[in-house]
């Protein structure tokens, strides 16, 4: 578990690189990137960033190679707005967090009965039934 300082540490770069990506990059190679989470060593001098990029493999291999370029640029960039003895090394790392999100949903959609099957089976188990004789009492 990391100590309190190197996650203090790892939220900064984050917020700093996800800015620095959004307003300062001018690389057309660094679309639909967003930074998920950083992972800071203990001494602080190495930070994984994880990026999410939406689109396929070729787009997010694109991505990825344009941000290890642009990564002298980020690090001077966490250097100047982060207070610390030494300005961690940034490499970057793709994030299928989100890709296994989803392919989990999907895999789930296909196994499990979907809503209006289940409504269907209710309907046919006789809870139809106990509906109706309510509603005849409430008549009555």
């Amino acid at each position: 578990m990391p100590s309190r300082r190197a996650q203090k540490a790892a939220e900064a770069i984050r917020e700093v690189v996800s800015m620095a990506i959004l307003a300062e990059l001018q690389d057309p190679r660094i679309q639909n990137v967003t930074v998920t989470y950083v992972e800071v060593s203990p001494d602080l001098r190495h930070a994984k960033v994880h990026v999410s990029v939406m689109g396929d493999e070729t787009k997010q291999r694109l991505s990825l190679r344009g941000l290890q370029s642009a990564a002298g640029f980020l690090q001077a960039k966490c250097a100047s707005r982060i207070d610390a003895r030494y300005t961690p090394r940034l490499v970057f790392v793709l994030d299928q967090g989100v890709k296994r999100s989803i392919e989990i949903s999907r895999i789930l959609k296909e196994v499990l009965p979907s809503e209006e099957g289940s409504a269907e089976l209710k309907d046919a188990s006789g809870e139809s039934e106990d509906r109706g004789e309510e509603t005849t009492r409430d008549e009555e």
